[in-house]
C-alpha cells in the first residue's frame, strides 16, 4: 500500500490542510475559496491566509483551467494581523 504523496504537501500550515484535502474538495465540484475555507479552515489561522489562499487559488486555476484572475479571492477581514486584546479595548501599553 502506497501513501498518496499529496498528503505530505501542506498548503495551510496553520490548520494542517494538505494538497490532497484541497484537490479532493475541488474534485467534488467545490471551487469557491470561501466554501473551501469553511470546509477546511484554510486561511483562518494566525496568518489569515497570506500564504495559503494564493496557493489554493493556484490549485483551483490548475484543476479547473480558469485563469488566476477569474478566481475570486476572499475579502480580508480586520484584523489581518494578530492584535493584543488590550489594544481593541483601548488600553495603553504604558498602563501595564
Amino acid at each position: 500500500m502506497s501513501e498518496d504523496p499529496r498528503e505530505k504537501i501542506i498548503i495551510c500550515r496553520c490548520n494542517d490542510v494538505t494538497l490532497k484535502d484541497i484537490e479532493d474538495i475541488i474534485d467534488q465540484g467545490i471551487t469557491d475559496i470561501e466554501e473551501i475555507k469553511r470546509l477546511t479552515r484554510v486561511g483562518m489561522g494566525p496568518c489569515q491566509g497570506r500564504t495559503c489562499i494564493p496557493l489554493v487559488a493556484g490549485i483551483i486555476a490548475r484543476k479547473t483551467g480558469k485563469k488566476i484572475e477569474e478566481i475570486k479571492i476572499p475579502i480580508t477581514r480586520i484584523p489581518v494581523r494578530p492584535v493584543p486584546l488590550g489594544v481593541l479595548v483601548g488600553e495603553d501599553e504604558d498602563e501595564e
